[in-house]
């Protein structure tokens, strides 16, 4: 029996991980968020995460953000962006920090700037780390 225990049960019951830092989404759901973001990024770092409901890519690149987060929640905020839902959002993102539009895509958001941008298979929370430092 300890041998399909061993097989088919996770790591965290096997205590080999210790906990990690879970993501926690915020939802963006308007254009005054915006500003809210902004004056966040100057105490901590924002990452905002495009994402369209109906793109394979996209879901699986959220489900490995979550899934591999383990970015402490005091080192940054983390929204979500429904694309479908809120596009005019996109375009303003677009228009403030100065970024082409793609989808799925993150952007850092520090000191009122976007620092870093990447999407599709470039969206990592390596990646991510790498640019909150």
């Amino acid at each position: 029996m300890s041998f399909f225990k061993n097989i088919f049960s996770n790591s965290s019951e096997k205590g080999e991980n210790t906990p990690k830092d879970t993501l926690t989404w915020i939802p963006l759901r308007s254009e005054d968020q915006l500003n809210e973001i902004v004056e966040k990024s100057k105490e901590k770092s924002v990452v905002i995460f495009k994402h369209s409901t109906t793109c394979s890519i996209s879901g699986m690149v959220k489900n490995r953000l979550e899934r591999s987060w383990d970015i402490p929640a005091e080192t940054s905020e983390v929204y979500y962006l429904d694309l479908l839902s809120f596009r005019s959002i996109s375009n303003k993102i677009a228009e403030v920090f100065g970024v082409i539009h793609e989808s799925p895509q993150v952007l850092v958001i520090k000191e009122g700037k976007s620092v870093f941008d990447t999407s599709h298979y470039g969206i990592t929370t390596d990646a991510i780390k790498e640019s909150l430092v």
